[in-house]
């Protein structure tokens, strides 16, 4: 681009800020708390067809109404506003736009309260991102993890290319930012420079370029799924192994494993008798899947050891199952005994009676 193609872009740009900003100031003194600047111009990383990035922030629904869309020499422009809600996500590093807050470049400012405000949501982000990696760094990248799952599914469920393709691509979205909470960081250019901010993160998936591009050029519904499963599976890898290492790992105590395996008993042990003991398949599916259910939680949150109790589920063989059951039931009570916990069981009502109201 020559200096005076350059020069003219910015002056347009010039020309249309300054109108929305007389427009801010004369129809929504009150609504529009202030105007910014993000996007390829104030990254410097523009073309000649780049639109304007301009970010107008809202106090109250009336500031809508400054919002516009329309092309001017052939490049399409989108007012549009920013509550102060998403800059609340920003700050907490939900938003996958949370440049737009700590790149911002101020342009207008109704009130010197709504610099404040912004600029302590800024700082809140930036003192998040100065964190080592870490459990939020985690929970952050799982909640991208369960959306990528279920984009994997709905290309397996669609029979139509061209929704796979599309569920593909939700895949690689939610991808990439499960990475970026991984490493604790944001995007700071748009997607097309994607590949090129992701290749200089600490902790990426192994041939991550790779395996990216070979979702891109999938030309078939077979290549698209097998390279979006492989895709997924390499962040899971990544994901799994630092959880391992960064979640704090908790030791059961008498606090934290008290009255878990009598609730186990309560809601778990009697069912699973019962439906196994019946024949009911169906039944006893479901109830493993609250047994499993239970197990996992408890492994999670308190450290008890892990139990894979839907792997001796067969519909076929219940009485097997049932015993496998029980089996695992026991090693849970004997969680109990390393820490010198009592299991709360009682023969007759006297005795539940007279133990209940000394407590």
């Amino acid at each position: 681009m020559n200096e005076l193609t350059k020069q003219n872009l910015l002056n347009k740009n010039q020309k249309l800020t300054d109108m929305v900003i007389e427009k801010a100031k004369r129809d929504f003194p009150d609504d529009i708390a202030l105007i910014g600047l993000s996007g390829s111009f104030s990254t410097n990383d523009f073309h000649e067809k780049s639109d304007l990035d301009l970010i107008i922030v809202n106090n109250t629904g009336a500031g809508w109404e400054i919002s516009d869309c329309f092309i001017l020499d052939d490049v399409g422009y989108d007012i549009y506003c920013t509550p102060w809600k998403i800059l609340e996500e920003m700050a907490n590093l939900e938003s996958y736009w949370t440049s737009l807050l700590t790149e911002m470049q101020i342009l207008y400012v109704a009130d010197e309260k709504y610099l404040e405000k912004l600029n302590n949501l800024k700082e809140k982000a930036l003192k998040t991102l100065s964190q080592p990696v870490g459990e939020e760094s985690i929970r952050r990248a799982e909640k991208y993890l369960n959306l990528a799952k279920q984009a994997y599914a709905d290309t397996m469920i669609s029979d139509k290319i061209g929704a796979i393709r599309y569920a593909s691509s939700e895949l690689v979205f939610h991808v990439v930012n499960g990475i970026v909470g991984l490493n604790n960081t944001y995007i700071k250019r748009g997607v097309k420079r994607y590949l090129e901010d992701l290749a200089l993160y600490e902790h990426l998936p192994e041939n991550f370029e790779k395996l990216y591009m070979e979702i891109v050029e999938a030309k078939t519904k077979a290549k698209i799924r097998q390279k979006s499963l492989t895709f997924l599976q390499s962040f899971i890898q990544l994901y799994e192994h630092m959880k391992e290492e960064h979640q704090r790992k908790t030791t059961p105590t008498i606090d934290n494993l008290k009255g878990s395996y009598e609730e186990l008993w309560c809601n778990i042990r009697n069912k699973l008798i019962n439906s196994t003991t019946l024949g009911d398949k169906s039944y006893a599916f479901l109830v493993a899947n609250d047994g499993q259910s239970y197990f996992d939680e408890m492994t999670d949150y308190y450290g008890t050891p892990k139990f894979d109790l839907m792997k001796h589920f067969d519909a076929d063989n219940l009485d097997n199952f049932r015993e496998k059951f029980l089996e695992m039931m026991e090693a849970y009570r004997m969680e109990y005994d390393k820490v010198g916990c009592e299991v709360r069981k009682f023969d007759d009502f006297e005795a539940l009676y007279e133990s209940y109201m000394k407590s």
